[in-house]
């Protein structure tokens, strides 16, 4: 199984390209913080993972994401090497997440004042969906709401 789940904030804004036959894809890096904080500073360390989107989701993330803001993000871990142009004799090796669907995190706000609803998801390619985007979360993912001595354990 490959599956990356990941919940940090982009270093930059996005970077969108096109392929020559028209298929928009948009790079960009996030930041993941690690759980655990540095023993002798007492600072978090953070990850920064280069991540590759395809067609609506790149634009999706070109569109609603900017440097600074708080993403999650779901897909697959890909490997790959390249030669270097100067010296043929040296392999170059990535490992990038390919995007599959990315999700708000927190409101945008520009003044103090939260903005109106945007995009909560957008689905990856050739995934079955009921709209383009999901514009509202599930809630509770089908599970009903307990408060208080009425869990049943």
């Amino acid at each position: 199984m490959n599956k990356v789940i990941l919940k940090g904030r982009l270093t930059a804004d996005p970077e969108l390209r096109q392929t020559q036959s028209g298929v928009v894809s948009c790079r960009f890096t996030v930041a993941v913080e690690r759980k655990i904080a540095d023993k002798a500073t007492g600072q978090k360390q953070s990850d920064f993972i280069n991540c590759q989107a395809w067609r609506q989701t790149a634009d999706v993330v070109n569109k609603y994401f900017r440097k600074g803001q708080l993403i999650l993000l779901e897909g697959t871990l890909r490997t790959g090497s390249y030669q270097d142009r100067i010296h043929n004799d040296v392999t170059h090796y990535t490992t990038d997440v390919l995007v599959e669907s990315v999700e708000f995190c927190a409101p945008k706000s520009g003044n103090g004042q939260a903005s109106a609803p945007a995009p909560q998801s957008a689905p990856a390619q050739g995934r079955p969906q009921t709209s383009q985007y999901q514009t509202q979360p599930q809630a509770y993912g089908g599970f009903e709401e307990i408060f208080g001595d009425d869990a049943p354990f």
